[in-house]
């Protein structure tokens, strides 16, 4: 079994759909992990504020995890196709699988995201601090406390909320 990271995002409806899709994560994948939520403005285009998590599990096939999660975002109105840079009802991300470096089979794992947003990173550095980074070799806080001294305004574009679960 390898440990599993996903990104979780959402601004339509948000609060409402982040709910609805960590208890569905939670039916599908055992042991279910998750950071704080964090609300961060929208990336590459005008539109609400995104509510961001990061969820850890266990699974043994990383092609199954990204067909649930696919199913999940079905479920909560996602529709693939639209532009990368748009409102969402549910974006599911499969950051990390493992150890793993898995860039076929329609997989991109790890997420190069990982250390190009702060609204992965912190949450992923949150939940799993000391856990290492299969290509780079650094752990997700020291990962992290790179990204806040180099990219100051962008670290700040997040910050926690209480979410009401």
């Amino acid at each position: 079994m390898a440990q599993v990271y996903v990104s979780v995002g959402s601004n339509i409806d948000r609060e409402a759909m982040v709910r609805s899709c960590v208890a569905a994560l939670d039916e599908v994948f055992a042991n279910l992990m998750k950071s704080s939520v964090y609300e961060s403005i929208a990336v590459g285009f005008e539109g609400d504020n995104f509510y961001n998590l990061v969820v850890g599990f266990t699974a043994d096939d990383p092609l199954e995890v990204a067909r649930r999660l696919r199913e999940i975002e079905v479920a909560h109105g996602r529709h693939r196709g639209e532009k990368r840079f748009a409102p969402r009802t549910l974006d599911l991300d499969l950051l990390l699988f493992g150890d793993q470096d898995l860039h076929d089979q329609g997989l991109d794992v790890p997420r190069a995201e990982i250390t190009r947003y702060a609204f992965v990173l912190g949450p992923l550095a949150e939940l799993a601090p000391w856990a290492v980074h299969p290509l780079l070799g650094k752990t997700y806080q020291e990962l992290w406390s790179e990204f806040c001294v180099n990219h100051p305004t962008e670290a700040d574009s997040i910050w926690p909320v209480t979410f009401p679960w």
